[in-house]
């Protein structure tokens, strides 16, 4: 039985106080455009950046590895909830809509 090829990740979170969704770069901060967030191409690399951000309890909440693909501006998501989360709310433009 053959195993599947990694596909790319981003390391996503919601900020513990504010609720914002965030991604982690290449630097290791948070950051709240998915564009500017590291797209992770090596399944080690991926489990070492997603065990950064689980480490960080008092910073973010429910960290996990999602899957993207490479895009002309940076990472762009391959699945409709992340691109939902990427655009932020939907009841109203506010916060990342109303700054689009």
């Amino acid at each position: 039985m053959s195993r599947r090829p990694f596909t790319p990740k981003v390391v996503t979170a919601n900020l513990l106080r504010e609720g914002d969704v965030v991604y982690l770069n290449a630097q290791g901060e948070w950051v709240g455009d998915l564009h500017d967030a590291e797209l992770i191409e090596d399944e080690t690399r991926a489990a070492e950046r997603l065990a950064l951000a689980e480490g960080q309890p008092g910073r973010v909440v429910g960290a996990y590895l999602t899957d993207m693909k490479a895009g002309r501006n940076g990472p762009e998501p391959v699945h409709f909830r992340e691109g939902f989360r990427a655009t932020g709310p939907s009841n109203y433009p506010h916060g990342k809509q109303a700054e689009a």
